[in-house]
């Protein structure tokens, strides 16, 4: 028995902003009776034994409520999003539930400031994002979105009660430009930094480099094929915002006998940010590049650190490594530019709906 994939639709090229790998946490879900909550953002695809059963009947990796008899119409769950932002797209993963899915959901979203409670969740305004649509059973349900407000919380409702696997909220981090000052890691995840481009990806995608915390295992880094011709693998980043690199680690922690032989960085500058953000579907831009760290050895199951000296402002990163081998984390120290910091507080304001505004202390950005 196997789960058969389809073709992803573009918006899943985007970071999971309401994955567990990037922070998030499913606060309340209003039955979890077969199946935790929890399972729902679990980073890895949903597993299956038709053998395995519990206490209260089959067991599943996803979240299941159980049939209503009370009358009501619907069962909810509310995630918190690991990092805010704007959403392009949501995936309702029904993988595995076959007789016991939802055979309609809708997605709500909301923008609040700080760490609500429950209590204060439920009493926030919402947003409808995806209106109640059909769903399939095993299968990754897939829905667009188009409004393009920065939100903090999603609300995944399901009618009238049922089984989800995985719920996956992809798009756009907006950082809080509070929590940008000073010196921060440019190219981390949780910031808005994301992979563009890469030569190969065959066990790991690049993009778990940059994820918050220290890689648990090899599995949660980036490891690509073994190479076989000339040439070596590459990952380009979208650095969160413009700034200048001053220090970095380079983390083969795990990659014991696959670690690369060496590795090179090099940033590009595509110019300031605008208040609107940079566009998602622009890939990798062509040069020129400049080298931060020219080629430098790399050792197995080893954290690197690089002080980096008149390092010019950069929006783009090129990681190289020589000729193949993985990493379990990349971190790329350094300061926003003044200017692209106010360009940071003004699009993070201009994309907030009104009721979370209300809520921000002191003054609009000019």
């Amino acid at each position: 028995m196997s789960h058969v994939p389809t073709p992803l639709a573009a918006f899943q090229a985007l970071p999971d902003l309401a994955s567990r790998a990037l922070g998030g946490s499913v606060v309340w879900a209003s039955d979890e009776l077969f199946a935790q909550r929890e399972n729902l953002i679990r980073p890895g695809a949903p597993a299956f034994d038709v053998n395995e059963f519990g206490h209260k009947g089959k067991v599943y990796d996803g979240w299941e409520t159980r049939r209503r008899r009370d009358g009501l119409e619907s069962d909810a769950a509310i995630v918190r999003l690991g990092a805010a932002g704007i959403v392009h797209g949501v995936v309702v993963d029904t993988a595995w539930f076959r007789g016991n899915y939802p055979p309609y959901v809708s997605v709500e979203a909301t923008s609040v400031e700080g760490y609500p409670s429950v209590d204060e969740l439920h009493d926030a305004s919402w947003t409808t994002i995806v209106a109640k649509q059909d769903a399939e059973g095993d299968a990754p349900n897939v829905y667009e979105v188009t409004d393009r407000t920065r939100w903090t919380h999603v609300r995944l409702t399901i009618y009238p009660d049922g089984g989800v696997a995985r719920f996956r909220v992809h798009g756009e981090v907006v950082p809080d430009p509070r929590f940008l000052a000073g010196t921060i890691d440019l190219v981390a995840a949780e910031n808005g930094g994301r992979l563009v481009e890469t030569s190969d990806a065959f066990y790991s995608s690049p993009g778990n480099i940059i994820l918050p915390g220290k890689a648990a295992h090899m599995g949660e880094g980036w490891e690509n094929a073994r190479r076989r011709g000339p040439g070596n693998d590459f990952a380009v980043f979208a650095l969160a915002q413009r700034g200048v690199v001053r220090h970095v680690e380079v983390d083969t922690t795990y990659y014991v006998g696959n670690a690369p032989g060496a590795v090179r960085l090099q940033v590009h500058d595509a110019g300031p940010v605008p208040a609107e953000g940079a566009g998602l579907d622009d890939g990798a831009p062509s040069g020129p590049w400049s080298d931060v760290l020219p080629k430098a050895d790399v050792r197995a199951d080893t954290r690197h650190r690089h002080v980096i000296e008149g390092a010019p402002a950069a929006t783009h990163l090129r990681l190289d490594v020589y000729p193949d081998g993985g990493l379990s984390r990349l971190r790329v120290w350094g300061e926003l530019t003044p200017e692209d910091l106010a360009a940071a507080r003004l699009r993070w304001w201009e994309s907030l709906p009104q009721a979370h505004r209300d809520q921000v202390p002191g003054e609009a950005p000019a």
